[in-house]
């Protein structure tokens, strides 16, 4: 798949993610943190174990442990903590500062070196949140804030050892996004009933938001969120959250009649303008004659793809770098010959 058709699609999950402050405050009981984190997860987990039917084996049953607790067990209930207790959108203008921990935690567990372009970028994106959320922002709370930078070290720490770790063989994002969802659920159990006691009495109302939480802005959105983590830089993926903030300031002005002054429309536009600014490739992706490097072009069998304008077969029996990389080759176990130009 390409790679602007990648790009996008992860880009759904931050823009749904968005209109999760919205059904809270219209559907969902209040002060109730803890208990929206677990159902939001758990149900979700279990839904696409059910689907796949693929459990962990061997070493991944700590790994998926690991990344259930990073990527939802601690993320979620720090998030909806955070949003309760910070004005306005000060809980967003402290999660823009993701990006810049992935890229930290990029260069060290990845040793991806840190490009100008997305630090740069990363900045922009991150002044155009401030610009949007800002305007209601007043007293703080210094646990909410905790809170919020706590989340963001987690999500930041997630999401670059998803990339890291990639995926088992024979597993898909479904079983792998399952596993990550149940396992922190279960991490959420025992703090929501010790800080919140019994579940709340729900009316139709509150089932309709908790379902929409569940399904379609977890169960399928992280589906796509740890796909694309899977096929595009840590960084390049982490820049796509300020969609959240842009999409539920669109959300609130439309559905909720909230007001979009002149600074707030700029602040859009530099976080749009800096996210997609970020998605570009690096320059190591491709030389100056669009050639994709040799490395990339390694499969599990050891052939490479046919590259235009070489005169010579090329063979390899190096392993792909890519953990989720697939054969490119031939299959027949013959050496793949090069066309001639």
């Amino acid at each position: 798949m390409k790679r602007p058709t990648t790009v996008l699609l992860t880009a759904l999950a931050p823009v749904s993610w968005g209109t999760t402050y919205a059904v809270t405050t219209e559907f969902l009981p209040p002060d109730r943190p803890l208990f929206t984190a677990l159902v939001r997860a758990l149900p979700a987990g279990l839904l696409l174990l059910a689907l796949t039917r693929v459990l962990p084996r061997g070493i991944w049953w700590a790994k998926a442990a690991v990344l259930g607790a990073l990527n939802i067990g601690a993320f979620f209930p720090l998030l909806f903590v955070s949003a309760y207790r910070l004005p306005g959108g000060m809980a967003a203008v402290v999660g823009s500062a993701g990006p810049l921990f992935v890229v930290g935690l990029s260069a060290l567990l990845l040793r991806e070196r840190p490009a100008a372009r997305t630090l740069v970028t990363g900045a922009v994106a991150a002044l155009g949140v401030s610009l949007v959320v800002l305007k209601g922002a007043g007293a703080l709370d210094a646990a909410g804030v905790l809170a919020a930078v706590a989340a963001t070290a987690s999500m930041a720490a997630g999401t670059v050892l998803t990339r890291r770790w990639g995926r088992p063989d024979g597993v898909g994002p479904l079983a792998l996004t399952g596993w990550q969802l149940t396992a922190g659920g279960l991490l959420i159990i025992p703090v929501a009933l010790l800080g919140e006691g019994l579940p709340p009495a729900l009316d139709g109302r509150n089932v309709l938001g908790y379902a929409y939480l569940a399904l379609a802005n977890t169960a399928l959105t992280y589906v796509l969120w740890f796909r694309g983590i899977g096929r595009l830089p840590a960084a390049s993926v982490s820049l796509l959250t300020f969609l959240s903030t842009v999409s539920a300031a669109v959300l609130g002005w439309i559905a909720l009649g909230q007001s979009l002054g002149g600074w707030q429309l700029l602040g859009m536009a530099l976080a749009l303008g800096g996210t997609l600014a970020g998605q570009r490739p690096p320059r190591t992706e491709r030389g100056r004659t669009g050639r994709v490097p040799l490395a990339r072009r390694v499969g599990r069998t050891g052939h490479v793809q046919p590259a235009p304008h070489t005169a010579r077969p090329v063979v390899t029996a190096a392993p792909s770098p890519e953990p989720n990389a697939t054969a490119s080759g031939p299959g027949s176990g013959r050496t793949a010959a090069m066309p001639r130009p």
